[in-house]
């Protein structure tokens, strides 16, 4: 049983060089076709290179545009020479310039000697077709393409709405379904030996030389005519992105390779010396391999055209900048945001640095400076404390100091006094988790005194801007991350919500605490609020604060429930 090979070759020529010298020493006949377009002194020198190789021979010369007749004509003529000089050659295994085997051809030849009847080459109906890219499935056969969709693109364009408003269609040849599939097939002699004799030959080849894309259509519709047995799948292994341009393997795709089991790879990296040297190694393995399979590493592909798609979490760039709608998550690990726990409670940063043994962080987007833990002027990624840089690009700044603080979970405070041009990169990111203290500002306003008109008149600016933080937040429709509570039911119980924020933020065993934040001093508070009212402003984000001092737990009620204590 042998196998011939047709090299369809037009860049890097020492590679086929290489890789056509592997098949022809190893007894399997090669017919190399050179783009026209290649110049004469690196035809001559492949020529030269190759001279001593008996089984190695040239086919006349097509130019191989990209979706034109060129390359169907190109494997017709080169296909009728090997048939010709190679009567023992039972499969004929048509590959590119760019192709790589990845087994050793006798164990190809033999597992082809297997199933000597078989046709393997991909080969479905339009209808059943998903990849195509562009929008042509049905009107590649129906419409004719005497244009170079790469080099005339305006004409190209141009004559397809010409022919859909003259309602143009093309009569296809009688007796003959048309299908697509991969250019990449391994046909029987007398498969393509009938292909190439059929008596309406002159027909086919007028109709598909103004098909859209032949070499992908030709063969793979002539041989539904001829073949005994088709096997829809082709033996190369060649894998393509989300616009249907081929992935490039290299070096570090060795092992990955060597796992698929296929017995051809494209398309290979020219550069890849490392893949080159171990697959084209003279002697064959003796190990036994299993059926190429290149399935088992589909699910490497579809990760990596999600990461080409989306990026990594957090990770932005110009090439894969996310679009609004597909970005998943838009940092790298999740982060807390805490709003009004600081108006509550006193010393709340340091009190909860000291809890969670790791740095937090105050206000990131207050309007003076930015807030970083400890004082910090300037944080990892060399982000500084400007307010101004930060507003160029705020959504940026967060992002960054995200990605440049992996492995620490990031904790800040915000609220109404912040700048508001995070919130709505906050509602849209899962993995911001965010608890809210709705009202929560009036503590702070009231325990700092003065005017009371002037307390009046920032109250009911600070609930406008909170009530439209409210709105935004509960419209990203993300309960499990985002906690809002009013302030008078918070008063209720003000330590439950933090054993449960405790507990995720530093999962395991709560380590014992000598005191839970301090509340403050909250007497007069209830008037205040009542006062506010009185004077027509309606504390609504506030709940239903009692007129007299609101009720807490007791100091060891709480220490107790922090530090999983019984009370006994």
């Amino acid at each position: 049983m042998t196998v011939g090979y047709i090299m369809l070759c037009h860049t890097a020529l020492h590679r086929a060089a290489q890789v056509a010298t592997h098949w022809a020493e190893s007894g399997s006949p090669v017919v190399i076709h050179l783009d026209a377009r290649v110049r004469g002194t690196q035809a001559e020198r492949l020529r030269s290179d190759l001279a001593a190789q008996k089984k190695i021979l040239f086919s006349p010369r097509h130019a191989c545009e990209w979706g034109m007749w060129g390359m169907v004509a190109a494997t017709l003529d080169a296909a009728r020479l090997l048939l010709e000089r190679f009567p023992e050659v039972r499969h004929i295994c048509l590959v590119s310039g760019a192709c790589l085997p990845l087994r050793p051809p006798q164990e190809f030849a033999a597992w082809l000697a297997g199933q000597p009847e078989t046709d393997f080459i991909e080969s479905v109906t339009t209808a059943d077709v998903s990849w195509t890219m562009g929008g042509l499935d049905a009107e590649r056969f129906t419409l004719r393409f005497p244009f170079s969709w790469r080099r005339h693109r305006r004409l190209f364009d141009g004559y397809v709405r010409l022919q859909r408003r003259l309602r143009i269609r093309r009569h296809i040849p009688e007796g003959m379904v048309p299908h697509l599939g991969s250019q990449w097939w391994c046909l029987t002699r007398e498969t393509l030996s009938a292909i190439l004799n059929d008596p309406r030959r002159a027909e086919f080849d007028r109709y598909f030389s103004r098909v859209w894309i032949p070499d992908e259509s030709y063969f793979q519709s002539l041989v539904r005519l001829h073949a005994r047995r088709v096997e829809s799948r082709s033996l190369t292994l060649s894998k393509f992105d989300h616009q249907g341009k081929p992935h490039v393997f290299y070096d570090d795709h060795l092992q990955l390779l060597r796992r698929s089991d296929c017995f051809i790879a494209r398309k290979i990296w020219p550069q890849a010396s490392r893949l080159y040297r171990e697959f084209l190694k003279p002697e064959a393995e003796t190990a036994p391999r299993a059926e190429p399979n290149p399935g088992k590493i589909d699910r490497l592909f579809s990760r990596a055209a999600e990461r080409r798609l989306r990026g990594r979490p957090g990770l932005y760039m110009q090439s894969r900048f996310p679009a609004p709608g597909r970005e998943g998550a838009l940092t790298a690990q999740p982060y807390t945001v805490f709003v009004g726990y600081d108006d509550v409670f006193e010393g709340f940063e340091s009190w909860l640095s000291k809890s969670l043994g790791a740095r937090v962080h105050g206000h990131l987007f207050a309007a003076e400076r930015v807030e970083f833990a400890g004082g910090a002027t300037i944080w990892n990624g060399c982000l500084t404390d400007s307010a101004s840089l930060r507003d160029y690009d705020p959504q940026m700044f967060l992002t960054s100091l995200i990605w440049n603080s992996r492995g620490e979970r990031q904790t800040f405070q915000f609220g109404p006094r912040d700048s508001q041009d995070i919130l709505p990169f906050l509602a849209r990111d899962p993995h911001a988790r965010i608890s809210m203290i709705s009202g929560a500002w009036a503590v702070r306003l009231f325990r700092q005194g003065g005017s009371f008109e002037d307390q009046r008149r920032e109250a009911a600016r600070l609930q406008k801007i909170e009530t439209a933080m409210i709105d935004r937040l509960r419209a990203a429709q993300m309960p499990g991350r985002i906690d809002i509570r009013p302030l008078a039911e918070f008063l209720e119980d003000p330590f439950e919500p933090l054993e449960a924020l405790l507990g995720e933020l530093r999962p395991g065993p709560l380590r014992a605490m000598t005191e839970p934040p301090r509340l403050g001093d909250m007497a007069g508070f209830g008037r205040f609020v009542q006062n506010l009212r009185n004077q027509g402003m309606k504390p609504v984000l506030l709940g239903d604060i009692p007129l007299d001092e609101p009720v807490v737990p007791g100091r060891r009620a709480a220490r107790n429930r922090l530090t999983g204590e019984n009370g006994s």
